[in-house]
């Protein structure tokens, strides 16, 4: 059978495909690869990746395309999920034939419950990696022997053996071909690396056991699987190659620093291929893994400080403190690193005063940029089930008609609104501050391109948070 491996069309600026790690429209334009659709891609003839998002392809383009496919499979998500079923129906209808699969943490941790939700729209779901049951399924094997899937037959689900982690990640081809062939480069932008970017991953999984985190306890593991550093230095080395406009390349690893010596032995290999880069890193990595990776061109880190008060750092299972959080961010500017850092509002132990100390504290450590999230209890994960059993869980829809995120949470001491309110409030106290408007004054007048992307990014995020407060009154 020949695929089409479909991130599907959702609302404007949903970052929710593939690889991405926002479920939601983003407060300025940005796009992950979809990376996890390109491994299987890259090693069935005939396939296709379409990403309908980044592509800017509607419903009706991506019907179009299937029709040229015997199996379609697409990555959906929890907030999308009813969605992603529709958009199969729609294509199940030009083409009743056509072999449906979803895949994803969703339908992984729920595929009974999926594949009755997509009753005559869904025919499979792969549970965790698909790469080789996709595979395999395009080979024409029986249902029943594919491991990792679950269907529906004589109405009752059938679900056969799990399918085991992949080891050799070696043996798995590079994705970066894929995206050279099948997707538009210039268009996947993230506000804080330089554009265009290639990403790629040089590991699955991650070690850490922070309770609201989707993708290790539910699709990639809690243990750490590599790539060898060589197998990582030649997917590069292509890139350099084939891909001569990428200006940065991201290692969209969960924790690339999980492994400090592995993150160490790939900085040394690439170092003479002269490039910029940037890495998800967690904030005790040591001041000579920042160093070595730095001397190897690291320009940038995105990490995950989650909160600023430590009794949270604690509910969370965060495994990092406040202190500690503190050293990582002065080495970083010690070193010349950028800092883009990731909060999440309405964890559990969040009051009003503990959002203030989170503001104060991002404030304090003067990063280059942040995002702040909504807390959301994704099914699968141990906030999901906290929230679950202290009847915390107010809706089960993860974002508006919009697309925008909601927060689903509802404290005792803290309401859902009021955490909804919080991150348009961090986000003015923390950028609207005389030192950072300074700061970007500066730079739009020494390069005009930075100027050119500051302007419109302000624009796109103003113009993101008054649709954002207009779709408010469910919080209110």
């Amino acid at each position: 059978m020949k695929p089409l491996f479909l991130n599907p069309p959702t609302f404007e600026d949903f970052d929710g495909g593939a690889g991405a790690r926002y479920q939601a429209s983003r407060e300025v334009t940005s796009f992950w690869y979809p990376t996890w659709l390109c491994f299987p891609a890259a090693m069935i003839e005939g396939s296709r990746v379409v990403d309908a998002p980044v592509q800017k392809f509607d419903l009706e383009k991506c019907l179009e395309i299937a029709k040229d496919f015997d199996m379609v499979v697409m990555y959906t998500s929890t907030p999308t999920l009813m969605m992603d079923i529709e958009t199969a129906r729609r294509i199940k209808g030009v083409k009743p034939e056509i072999v449906t699969v979803l895949t994803g943490p969703h339908v992984t941790i729920l595929p009974e419950e999926s594949l009755k939700a997509g009753k005559g729209a869904i025919d499979i779901v792969c549970r965790g990696e698909f790469d080789y049951s996709t595979k395999e399924l395009c080979e024409g094997r029986n249902w029943s022997s594919v491991d990792g899937i679950s269907f529906m037959q004589d109405g009752k689900a059938v679900h056969t053996a799990d399918r085991p982690m992949i080891e050799d990640l070696d043996a798995l081809p590079f994705v970066a071909p894929i995206y050279k062939r099948d997707l538009p480069i210039s268009e996947y932008v993230i506000p804080h690396f330089k554009s265009p970017y290639v990403s790629i991953y040089s590991s699955r999984g991650c070690p850490s056991k922070c309770i609201y985190c989707l993708w290790p306890q539910t699709f990639s593991g809690q243990r750490m699987r590599t790539r060898s550093p060589q197998n990582v230095y030649e997917e590069i080395k292509w890139i350099v190659e084939n891909i001569p406009e990428m200006k940065e390349l991201s290692f969209d690893d969960d924790t690339f620093t999980a492994n400090r010596e592995h993150a160490r032995e790939i900085a040394r290999l690439i170092k003479p291929l002269n490039i910029s880069w940037t890495i998800n890193a967690r904030a005790n990595t040591d001041y000579e893994t920042l160093r070595i990776m730095r001397d190897a061109g690291l320009r940038h880190v995105v990490v995950g400080f989650e909160s600023g008060n430590a009794q949270i750092l604690k509910n969370i299972k965060k495994g990092v403190t406040k202190e500690q959080a503190l050293e990582f961010t002065r080495n970083c500017k010690k070193l010349g690193l950028s800092v883009h850092g990731a909060f999440i509002m309405g964890l559990p132990g969040e009051t009003k005063e503990t959002i203030q100390e989170t503001i104060k504290f991002a404030k304090e450590m003067d990063l280059n940029s942040i995002q702040a999230s909504l807390a959301s209890p994704y099914p699968g994960t141990e906030f999901y089930d906290m929230c679950k059993e202290n009847g915390w869980i107010s809706s089960d829809n993860f974002i508006d008609d919009t697309g925008h995120q909601k927060c689903v949470i509802n404290y005792p001491n803290l309401s859902n609104a009021e955490i909804f309110n919080s991150v348009e409030e961090f986000y003015n106290k923390f950028y609207f501050r005389p030192k950072y408007i300074a700061r970007s004054i500066g730079r739009m007048i020494v390069n005009s391109e930075e100027r050119k992307k500051l302007l419109k990014e302000g624009k796109q995020y103003l113009q993101y948070m008054r649709k954002r407060k207009e779709s408010c009154e469910s919080c209110k």
